[in-house]
């Protein structure tokens, strides 16, 4: 199955023409899935009252006409706004236009996101291309519990604004939840700048073993990763640590 991570500068609340962006990417991609950064649409706003839209609003629906249009599942998170409520919502469309919806369930409060959204208490795992998907969002990545691997998925997507200033610690940890989960992992950032913070990329797809399948600098790029289910299953046959798992259970 190949998959596009599509890292690129967006104009600061500017949701049309990130829209119009965002389709060139997703229309050059040669992939069964494209995922494109978190806030893709507006760039990372913490007052979501000036750019949110409901799920019934053009850019969702624009996400939706991409992935029919070009027959790709096309994923990546916006602002939506339901019952005077706001949500950093990661959406996976399938080619039919079928959404699967995960919100943002660590909200960085350091930078003022708990302030005005409400953060997503259930893990989302979608299955496509004979993959299994876990959806988290940016500041999730640094929450292990939340990302572990129980034997319930293959693979797993955080779409991020991460700052330049902890580009090491992005870096990190997405080897770090590829090892210790034995599942690839994708990490999808943003480049650019905006009011608040400058985006050094470093897109990346790890591999099960954690070793770089491949990675971006800091400019705009589209990667492009070939993932294998029946190497990963081998490899987990092979070397089942997952076995060996703590039992747990998350309250949220």
């Amino acid at each position: 199955m190949r998959v596009a991570l599509c890292q690129f500068n967006m104009a600061w609340e500017d949701w049309r023409s990130n829209l119009r962006r965002a389709e060139q990417w997703v229309a050059r991609a040669d992939a069964d899935l494209v995922i494109l950064p978190e806030m893709f649409a507006t760039g990372f706003v913490t007052d979501p009252e000036r750019v949110a839209q409901p799920m019934s609003g053009e850019i969702v629906g624009e996400m939706q006409r991409w992935a029919r249009r070009y027959g790709r599942a096309v994923a990546g998170s916006v602002i939506i706004e339901e019952g005077g409520r706001f949500f950093n919502r990661f959406l996976f469309v399938y080619p039919a236009g079928e959404i699967v919806q995960s919100d943002k369930r660590h909200l960085f409060s350091i930078g003022g996101e708990g302030k005005s959204f409400v953060a997503g208490d259930r893990r989302t795992i979608v299955e496509y291309g004979g993959l299994r998907f876990l959806l988290l969002v940016c500041y999730d990545l640094r929450f292990p519990v939340w990302s572990r691997c129980r034997n319930d998925y293959d693979a797993v997507i955080y779409v991020a604004s991460w700052p330049e200033s902890r580009r090491t610690v992005w870096r990190t940890l997405l080897r770090a939840r590829a090892i210790e989960n034995e599942a690839y992992v994708l990490g999808v950032n943003r480049t650019g700048s905006d009011p608040t913070a400058h985006y050094s990329g470093d897109s990346a797809a790890v591999g099960f073993r954690g070793e770089t399948l491949t990675e971006a600098g800091a400019e705009e790029t589209l990667l492009t990763v070939d993932l294998d289910p029946e190497a990963l299953h081998a490899f987990r046959e092979k070397f089942p640590a997952w076995r060996d798992a703590d039992r747990f259970e998350l309250h949220v």
